[in-house]
């Protein structure tokens, strides 16, 4: 249970590929399971974990190879830590998400909710568990590539979220197991995540948990460079700072799940934030 109103969810790429820590734990069970201890330790009240890189220009892998990747992990999980430490699975294959649940995983956390895989409802459904519904705008492969164009930004995510949980009602699933997140950095330009940040609290009015991811993305990376007129982009673990900032300003409209690379300074932060508003 967490300690505090906000819920920190620690993250952990089994992958060789992610944008920030790719490869540190890919292929090495005994690393993976040493860093999701660090993370406990730190004040994560969840783990979520994936095994396909969803960064900009990524390419998918086979479900077998996303199982082989994360499935290992979930059961060491499980083994040291028991049945009720909540761990999520950061997929949108229905298959995964199965194969997950059924070795110890609580929740699923979904790019595009069932864009992708419509059959993942039924799974969700069958599971009774929770869904965290992510906002992107294509594919990851393709989804800063080019003008990123929106109508209203606010109003075209309010609208997916809607659809995707209407979709889910449909197929059984209650609306208490939702959450959303709207993406941030998935199809997006540097001024439409900051304003979907400044405006978050307009999501507010779903009546569902807002979940917000921004450690080390490179949107972050940018504004510092733009703002402090610096020769290049910070690199992701120099952006633990702006993360902050911005994390500051998504609580106070309303966000209460944060997902971050960076446990002990989240913690930390959130903690002593939560003390002064």
């Amino acid at each position: 249970m967490a300690t505090t109103a906000i819920s920190i969810v620690g993250i952990l790429n089994v992958t060789p590929d992610s944008f920030s820590d790719g490869g540190h734990f890919y292929n090495n069970i005994d690393k993976a399971a040493q860093r999701v201890k660090e993370m406990i330790a730190q004040g994560a009240d969840s783990i979520d974990i994936g095994g396909e890189s969803t960064r900009p220009g990524s390419q998918g892998v086979s479900v077998e190879e996303e199982l082989r990747r994360v499935l290992p992990v979930i059961e060491i999980v499980r083994k040291e830590l028991g049945e009720r430490f909540p761990v999520s699975i950061d997929t949108y294959k229905a298959s995964v998400a199965e194969a997950a649940l059924e070795h110890g995983a609580t929740t699923v956390n979904s790019l595009g909710g069932f864009t992708f895989d419509p059959t993942l409802a039924t799974v969700i459904a069958k599971h009774k568990c929770s869904i965290v519904i992510y906002h992107i705008k294509g594919q990851p492969r393709t989804m800063q590539v080019g003008e990123i164009k929106y109508q209203d930004v606010i109003g075209d995510i309010t609208q997916f979220f809607r659809a995707q949980i209407e979709l889910g009602l449909q197929k059984g699933i209650a609306k208490k197991q939702f959450i959303i997140d709207p993406g941030i950095g998935f199809g997006k330009t540097v001024e439409q995540n900051v304003k979907i940040v400044k405006r978050l609290k307009e999501f507010k009015k779903i009546g569902l948990p807002i979940m917000v991811g921004v450690s080390r993305k490179s949107h972050l990376g940018k504004l510092l460079q733009q703002k402090l007129n610096l020769s290049k982009i910070p690199v992701p673990e120099e952006r633990i700072e702006a993360a902050l900032a911005e994390t500051a300003v998504a609580i106070r409209n309303g966000a209460t799940i944060i997902r971050t690379h960076d446990v002990f300074e989240t913690k930390r932060f959130v903690t002593i934030l939560e003390s002064l508003i």
